[in-house]
């Protein structure tokens, strides 16, 4: 039995905690629609007392219109009393009565009529207020509401686009190093063709002065500064005598 209670009470509570979530996340409609029912009862109210107000107007008339009737009366009961009609100014004088137990009944009635719209003219005047000032709270609620909401997507926005550069600078390095990677294949291909083809060695010796028809920097010098002064540069195929034959035409001075 005490199992039964206990998964009772959570199922109560569950549902309390899910309504509860409900009510809070339409929290600003709730207050909105239970403020158009306090407009509507306030409407009601101010009718009402309009109501109230004209049967209370109504009355005054109907006391007014007695009043009027009874100073008709109590002249014609003067001047039948004067005539010596007693009988005549007896029959005035009971409706006389009538009409003064009348004024007597509406008077006090008037009076609590007045009270009433006091009274309820004061309490619609404390609903406009309060209606106002959570009107009011309500629209202050709600622009806070907007801006938090708006403050949230720039966070998530961010926090997006942060992680959107993440990736992008990651991807900008993965392919930096595949760029390293294939100069360095390069490279690779290119040390092997030479080596294939001798053309790394030949750099060697060229680097050496040791090739055939090279001369490195420091054979250059020492010629220089040999006893001769070194030999003039010939070029391949030139002869000792720099005049052309006659009889040579590749060899005329050109005109």
């Amino acid at each position: 039995m005490s199992m039964w209670k206990q998964l009772s009470a959570l199922v109560r509570g569950k549902s309390h905690e899910a309504g509860q979530s409900i009510a809070d996340a339409n929290a600003l409609t709730i207050l909105d629609q239970q403020i158009r029912d306090a407009g509507t009862a306030q409407a009601r109210a101010r009718d009402d007392l309009a109501g109230l107000t004209a049967k209370r107007r109504m009355l005054e008339k109907e006391l007014e219109s007695l009043a009027a009737q009874r100073d008709k009366y109590e002249a014609s009961a003067r001047a039948a009393m004067q005539r010596g009609d007693m009988d005549l100014a007896r029959q005035v004088a009971e409706r006389l009565a009538t009409i003064e137990a009348e004024g007597s009944t509406k008077q006090p009635q008037i009076a609590e009529m007045r009270a009433a719209e006091d009274r309820i003219r004061g309490i619609i005047t404390q609903g406009d207020g309060k209606i106002e000032a959570l009107r009011r709270e309500v629209e202050v609620v709600r622009a806070n509401e907007s801006v938090q909401r708006a403050q949230a997507a720039v966070a998530s926005s961010y926090g997006q686009q942060a992680s959107s550069l993440g990736s992008a600078a990651d991807s900008l390095k993965r392919i930096k190093e595949r760029q390293l990677v294939r100069e360095e294949k390069f490279r690779a291909a290119a040390e092997l063709e030479d080596m294939r083809t001798g053309a790394d060695l030949d750099a060697k010796l060229r680097d050496a002065g040791l090739l055939p028809g090279t001369s490195s920097a420091d054979d250059i010098l020492a010629r220089l500064a040999g006893p001769s002064g070194g030999e003039p540069l010939r070029l391949p195929g030139a002869s000792g005598d720099a005049t052309p034959t006659s009889g040579d035409p590749a060899r005329l001075p050109r005109q």
